[in-house]
């Protein structure tokens, strides 16, 4: 048996206003902005180099607007992300180290929680570490 995990809903209370932050302040790619069918409009982006995908829209959850936390961004080097990250204007925290794994955090404009962590070397990965 396979399974991928391809694609994420992320509950938002306005989509223009994600599906700019989340192009423009984050450059994930816009797959695709469609309308359906009446009130069901699906915005699919990707982050940059991923095979999984997050959607944003209207009419396809019943989650609250910002109530999704820890969807994790695993980068080979976290302070060059970061840099990019804050040079397009995103609020990102400053890295921590916990315990040889990096680590830095950001919101969208509804509150959903994201984690960046640096990539582990084989040696130090475990069930967490991806």
């Amino acid at each position: 048996m396979q399974m991928r995990l391809e694609v994420v809903q992320v509950p938002v209370s306005d989509v223009d206003r994600s599906k700019a932050f989340y192009t423009e302040k984050l450059g994930f790619v816009l797959d695709h902005d469609v309308e359906h069918i009446p009130g069901m409009r699906v915005v699919q982006l990707t982050p940059p180099g991923s095979a999984a995908s997050i959607v944003i829209g209207t009419g396809m959850t019943a989650m609250a607007p910002g109530s999704l936390e820890g969807l994790q961004l695993v980068v080979p080097d976290i302070t060059e992300v970061r840099n990019e990250l804050v040079g397009r204007g995103a609020a990102i925290s400053d890295i921590q180290d916990l315990g040889g794994v990096l680590f830095a955090y950001f919101s969208d404009p509804d509150g959903n929680r994201w984690v960046v962590q640096e990539q582990t070397p084989p040696a130090v990965r475990g069930a967490y570490n991806p």
